[in-house]
């Protein structure tokens, strides 16, 4: 990923097609020492090819994948249900039993 984020980068800042120095040259100067393979293999995916389309290609893609969001609607159609309020109410009778417990043993906290 640092590859490609420095490929990127110096593609925003005006080179189309950046050089394995160039990106060398980005990443050294945040302290990071590049791997040449990792490196050329990047280069060679990329070689003749526009970014932005890339991009946009990827963008499209990634519109028709599933983002995990369907899990919530099982509990919020069983909440419009009435599902939940059974389950609330329980948690009221189950505080209050704990308060009661309390309260039998004839002293408090601070007695």
């Amino acid at each position: 990923m640092k590859y490609l984020a420095a490929y990127l980068l110096l593609n925003l800042a005006g080179k189309e097609s950046p050089s394995a120095s160039d990106i060398k040259e980005v990443l050294s100067s945040v302290g990071i020492d590049a791997d040449s393979d990792r490196l050329d293999k990047l280069l060679s995916e990329l070689e003749g090819k526009n970014i932005q389309e890339l991009i946009a290609e990827g963008t499209t893609k990634l519109a028709s994948v599933p983002s995990g969001g369907a899990g919530g609607a099982a509990p919020a159609a069983a909440a419009a249900a009435g599902g939940a309020a059974p389950a609330a109410e329980e948690k009221k009778e189950e505080a209050k039993e704990e308060e009661e417990s309390d309260e039998d043993m004839g002293f408090g906290l601070f007695d």
